[in-house]
């Protein structure tokens, strides 16, 4: 699990985006009226930052095309995106946002 802040300075209807390292995608961190969630921070669709667009309820919608994920799953809710992002578990421990990043397809193989 990799600490990514305190709960409070994650306020509702915020994002962070958090790097892992070289290797390992970026990835986004929301805070909606619905809960926490973190997907890959790069839209399938084009090279955007997902934490820079507009969250809300279970959906974030890609700033440069208006491309909408939902959150939940990384299922694209439609064009111009087709792919999913790959989505990674949030949980709190003792206030902090901690993500256990998805196991890559790549070292699957």
């Amino acid at each position: 699990m990799i600490p990514v802040c305190r709960i409070e300075d994650l306020p509702e209807g915020e994002s962070v985006r958090i790097e892992i390292d070289d290797t390992t995608p970026a990835i986004a961190v929301f805070h909606t009226e619905t809960g926490l969630y973190a997907l890959d921070d790069t839209c399938s669709h084009q090279d955007a930052s997902l934490s820079d667009g507009w969250a809300e309820g279970c959906h974030v919608e890609c700033p440069l095309h208006a491309a909408r994920f939902d959150l939940r799953t990384g299922v694209p809710a439609g064009p111009p995106a087709r792919r999913p992002v790959r989505t990674h578990e949030v949980s709190v421990l003792d206030g902090v946002i901690h993500v256990r990043p998805a196991v890559s397809e790549e070292s699957m193989a």
